[in-house]
């Protein structure tokens, strides 16, 4: 009888242990973890910094079981890193769905309404070796247009304000032959969808100057048209020539 209360003793004590890890296991499984799911379609080719900045992904907690092996739960993760594949919403961001790229690419640096426009300039025009890449600048534009007093004049007007430069060339040196030459290069602007038809036609049909800001503490006039009159006698600018389908325009006044 003392054997078998003993023996008793012991099963209880480990059926009572059992359940106790058993419990522990339960808890441990249904113990909610925190993983990051997409909000929103993640295209191919995005950059992890893109997808923190434009908030693609909620963070959210799951069961330990439901969490997918290699589940992403620190954003600090996704930095140089790029969508191997298409992630749709509600899908947890793993390892796996993410692959090393460059983070340099032009289209991994814009977002949304947002464009990377090359823009060609001659060395003067552009500050081509001046201007470095991460630089701030204004873009002016020139034209002749016709006036209501049936003349032609020159305006200059202020395009876009505060534009970061993507890319810039540097200046090479240049002999021979070659130290005249004004051969056009590229400056890549990050610009809006508007702003960049705007710089397009400016290029194509006037000429385009590059204006650097200061690195901090830019300040800023509103953009007016600037002609020969205005600079010299101080006066409004001239009314530019009705053209089918538009009205005439003169400028905002400073």
């Amino acid at each position: 009888m003392a054997i078998s209360g003993v023996a008793a003793v012991l099963a209880a004590v480990i059926l009572i242990g059992y359940l106790h890890r058993y419990r522990q296991s339960v808890d441990e499984s249904t113990r909610p973890m925190t993983v990051l799911v997409a909000s929103d379609l993640i295209e191919k080719g995005t950059p992890g910094t893109v997808i923190g900045s434009e908030d693609l992904f909620q963070v959210t907690t799951t069961p330990r079981d439901d969490v997918k092996e290699g589940a992403i739960t620190d954003p600090a993760s996704l930095r140089g890193r790029v969508a191997a594949d298409d992630i749709y919403p509600g899908q947890q961001l793993t390892v796996s769905d993410f692959g090393v790229g460059s983070a340099d690419a032009i289209a991994n640096r814009v977002i949304e309404y947002e464009r990377g426009m090359a823009v060609p300039l001659d060395e003067a025009h552009g500050m081509i070796g001046k201007v470095q890449t991460g630089d701030h600048v204004d873009v002016l534009a020139g034209f002749v247009v016709d006036a209501d007093d049936g003349k032609q004049h020159p305006v200059v007007r202020t395009l876009v304000q505060d534009v970061l430069v993507l890319e810039a060339p540097e200046q090479q040196k240049a002999t021979g032959l070659a130290a005249g030459s004004t051969q056009a290069k590229s400056l890549i602007l990050r610009l809006t969808d508007d702003e960049s038809e705007q710089v397009a036609f400016a290029a194509e049909y006037g000429k385009v100057w590059i204006v650097v800001r200061p690195k901090s503490g830019s300040r800023q006039h509103r953009p007016a048209l600037v002609t020969l009159d205005r600079i010299l006698l101080g006066v409004k600018p001239i009314p530019v020539r009705h053209y089918e389908g538009s009205t005439p325009w003169a400028g905002e006044q400073r």
